[in-house]
């Protein structure tokens, strides 16, 4: 392996890891937990896995991996506030979601070489790339994994 590889691998499992735990979390929480708030005036559990859904599914189109899945659910959990008064899924189906978008992000990570995860995601013009190189598809994932661990770090204070 060179370093490249070795730094995909390194990105690549960590986030295979926070989501993996997440996941974990999700499934020991009753639907019961997760309508709880975090701490008083703060997000619920409902309203964090409605808002990773849509962030993860955000990522589809970034990676020039295909349409988000379920782009309703970005205005509801990203553009808005919880609490907003905007219809929201089930918790039956944003757990649904929840196990579409990574399946499908999963496939296709899988199959992707590792100078396309070195290349710019879709949000960075071929200008802006050549001064930043940094601004890649795996520095993409890199940020969506420490923001899948703030969140898994709220996520936990449901469990009692």
């Amino acid at each position: 392996m060179n370093n490249e590889q070795i730094i995909a691998k390194m990105a690549l499992d960590a986030w295979n890891s926070h989501l993996s735990r997440t996941e974990k979390l999700f499934s020991e929480l009753s639907d019961l937990q997760l309508q709880q708030e975090i701490s008083p005036g703060k997000n619920s559990g409902i309203y964090l896995l409605g808002h990773l859904v849509a962030v993860h599914d955000a990522m589809l189109p970034l990676l020039g991996l295909g349409e988000k899945l379920y782009p309703s659910l970005y205005n509801i959990y990203v553009e808005n506030p919880a609490n907003a008064g905007l219809e929201e899924p089930l918790t039956e189906y944003l757990r649904k979601y929840w196990k579409e978008v990574h399946a499908r992000l999963a496939s296709a990570f899988e199959g992707m070489s590792t100078e396309n995860w070195f290349g710019p995601h879709k949000s960075v013009s071929e200008e802006d790339f050549k001064l930043q190189p940094h601004r890649n598809k795996l520095n993409l994932v890199i940020n969506r994994t420490n923001h899948l661990a703030y969140h898994l770090g709220q996520l936990v204070l449901l469990k009692k």
